[in-house]
């Protein structure tokens, strides 16, 4: 089979043009994966702490506990999140190859609503994981305006 020239270009600029959500995908990964590390080194230290109990009173051991249980809820979401943001990286990534393949093949595939779909299931993880971490976010800001610093 002999391809054209036009129809190759027009085929790699076509599916190129998601590829730039998939940086943004990256760019989200390594953000979550970060925060991630942050909720995990806070709970290993206030584990490490409540293990001790050494000089610590009860109300003292109650907030530690309240932390861990809001670090916890900010893992699960932080984690919801990432499934959310790498749902979206496999669904873009066959959108391209959808794309590609459609259009070098000559017109040969009609991939119209299997491209829409994977697209669209795309844009929607990668707005669910949006909402998920601003829920987050949310949380974390409300276990700081909580936190009650023992005497």
């Amino acid at each position: 089979m002999i391809m054209d020239t036009t129809s190759l270009t027009e085929g790699i600029q076509l599916a190129l043009a998601p590829v730039f959500l998939l940086t943004a995908v990256a760019n989200l990964v390594s953000a979550l994966t970060q925060r991630l590390a942050r909720v995990v080194d806070r709970s290993r230290f206030l584990q490490d702490r409540l293990q001790e109990m050494d000089g610590y009173t009860v109300n003292q051991q109650a907030v530690f506990e309240t932390e861990l249980r809001h670090l916890a809820t900010r893992g699960w979401l932080i984690n919801i999140s990432m499934a959310f943001v790498v749902i979206c990286g496999v669904m873009i990534g066959l959108t391209v190859l959808e794309l590609f393949l459609a259009e070098t093949s000559g017109g040969k595939l009609q991939l119209n609503r299997v491209v829409l779909s994977t697209f669209v299931s795309g844009i929607g993880s990668f707005v669910f994981a949006l909402v998920i971490l601003l829920t987050e976010v949310l949380v974390a800001s409300y276990s700081i305006r909580l936190k009650r610093h023992p005497h």
